[in-house]
């Protein structure tokens, strides 16, 4: 069983100087582009209308619009401004491929530094946030649940959770074998028993079988999938002999990236990868935001608004990019001012 008691909140530390740092240089760039209408980020039951998307099977048919579905030939139904408390949980992945990445900036400090600042933003406005923690290692299907709260105390709590290293398991111990996301999604599910906006963070480097359940996720709350990467994922340089070992198996593999027609399968299967994980995460449901290792945070934040205040009919995908629209960064500010009651 997961261990949902909370932890004692450890001495200022890493956690704590990584907080620090993240409120001195990424969320006073963001205070200086918080202007304008403060909106919910949530989309539920409430009386301001927020958008009209496409009828989906899971929607309350007393929301359908029937003049617009009339002139558009489809259902369609009304998405309104939440107005009451809603909290907002982090699913987090940190099985042991979420380590890969430039020293300094791997996939795991990218979500770390992701998670605590968004929880930071929405906390300041007086929203809950909890947090569902896997790393993948033995039996349990999440190693840490954090009730939802609203503190920077807590903030904090959960940002040492994020980089504290898992469990030591010896050298001598098997590799933690390969991640089954679905199993965390599953927690989620029996876990969250109202409506919530859910960031499940992760690189989705999985075994088959989390689409469903992470569709399922989506039907009943509003779900964002963060998923994290590294541009060497997509691409190898030419820098010779190299050993690859996958973290969670322990497989090994010594390849020559010095060929070139080495180098354009790893790239072709790649693509084709990300197609596919890209069709399964819009088939779930889910809006993506991608992340990688290489993003400014506040740039991925404003990604984010993007996402959420200009969401049209379909699903989007927003890709890693540098954004410089000061609307989508004014609107930041409604995307963390969720009501507090």
């Amino acid at each position: 069983m997961p261990d949902t008691a909370a932890p004692a909140l450890p001495r200022p530390g890493a956690a704590d100087r990584l907080l620090q740092h993240l409120e001195w240089t990424v969320l006073r760039r963001l205070d200086g582009l918080l202007q304008g209408d403060h909106r919910t980020l949530l989309r539920g039951a409430g009386i301001d209308l927020a958008d009209l998307r496409a009828y989906q099977p899971h929607d309350d048919v007393r929301h359908i619009d029937w003049n617009v579905t009339a002139r558009l030939g489809e259902p369609h139904v009304r998405v309104f401004a939440e107005d009451r408390e809603m909290a907002a949980w982090f699913l987090v992945d940190l099985s042991p491929s979420v380590d890969f990445g430039p020293p300094g900036g791997t996939k795991r400090e990218l979500a770390a530094g992701f998670v605590a600042v968004l929880a930071r933003l929405l906390t300041r406005h007086g929203n809950r946030v909890g947090a569902v923690l896997h790393h993948g290692r033995g039996a349990a299907a999440a190693d840490a649940v954090l009730p939802a709260r609203a503190s920077r105390a807590h903030v904090l709590q959960l940002l040492h959770q994020l980089i504290a290293p898992p469990p030591s398991t010896g050298r001598s111990a098997p590799p933690p074998g390969a991640t089954e996301l679905h199993r965390l999604l599953h927690t989620a599910q029996s876990l969250l028993r109202r409506r919530s906006t859910v960031f499940v963070v992760s690189d989705f480097l999985s075994l088959p079988g989390w689409e469903k359940p992470l569709g399922q996720l989506a039907q009943r709350h509003d779900v964002v999938a963060v998923r994290l990467l590294d541009p060497l994922e997509r691409e190898l340089p030419d820098v010779g002999l190299v050993l690859l070992r996958d973290p969670e198996t322990g497989e090994a593999l010594q390849v020559d990236t010095r060929d070139r027609g080495f180098r354009q399968r790893f790239a072709r299967l790649a693509a084709e990868q990300e197609a596919g994980l890209r069709s399964a995460l819009a088939r779930a449901g889910a809006d993506t935001l991608e992340l990688s290792t290489g993003d400014d945070l506040v740039d991925a934040l404003v990604r984010f608004l993007e996402l959420r205040g200009q969401r049209p009919r379909a699903l989007r995908v927003l890709p890693g990019r540098r954004a410089g629209s000061r609307q989508a960064a004014c609107a930041l500010a409604a995307a963390t001012a969720m009501p507090a009651g």
